[in-house]
């Protein structure tokens, strides 16, 4: 059973961080890249990272470069998206997205809220 959970969301004042996990089950995770997506409600969903399946190159969107990193671990079959000095505008839903060729898999999302 192919299964992508997210976890580490929650409540964060502005300026301060949180570290998403993906783990992955029930597929060859090495073999795929890993994205993260962020919605807001009623928006479009938004590409905020990728990763590809060896680490060797990764692209943030241009609102998170400099205070977010995605990584990946090959071994504990997990990705992480760290973010750091969070803005209100970060709020959204994160999402975590497996992709191979024409295959993917997405995560249930985890909410993040930067609120002071």
């Amino acid at each position: 059973q192919v299964q992508l959970v997210e976890s580490g969301g929650g409540l964060v004042q502005p300026g301060g961080s949180l570290r998403l996990s993906c783990a992955a089950s029930g597929f060859t995770f090495s073999a795929y890249g890993m994205k993260w997506y962020r919605q807001v409600s009623g928006k479009e969903r938004e590409l905020v990272a990728t990763i590809t399946s060896t680490g060797s190159m990764i692209n943030y969107a241009d609102s998170v470069k400099g205070r977010f990193t995605i990584s990946r671990d090959n071994v504990k079959n997990t990705a992480y998206l760290q973010m750091n000095s969070l803005k209100p505008e970060d709020t959204a839903v994160y999402y975590c997205n497996a992709v191979l060729y024409r295959s993917g898999y997405w995560g249930q999302g985890t909410q993040v809220t930067v609120s002071s």
